[in-house]
């Protein structure tokens, strides 16, 4: 294994791992925005109000792209178990 195999493997995984991540980030942002807009617009100060909205969010966000996040990890584990065979 030389150090280019190491550093394509490293950067395949962190891009795996921004693909897997990104949808639920994207809500948690979106929601945190709507609601720090709502906050600013009528004045209200609560700051357990954004906690809830946001949880609700990532996990629909997550129950839609678990079959996405499933589907990555598994094409990533096959790739890296080719890897593992090949080079043993």
């Amino acid at each position: 294994m030389n150090d280019s195999l190491v550093l394509d493997i490293a950067r395949e995984g962190i891009w795996v791992l921004i693909l897997i991540s990104s949808p639920m980030m994207i809500a948690g942002l979106v929601v945190g925005v709507v609601i720090a807009l709502f906050q600013a617009l009528t004045q209200i100060q609560e700051m357990t109000l954004v906690f809830v909205p946001k949880i609700i969010a990532i996990f629909v966000v997550l129950m839609i792209a678990l079959p996405f996040m499933g589907a990555t990890l598994g094409v990533y584990m096959q790739h890296m178990a080719e890897l593992i065979m090949l080079s043993g």
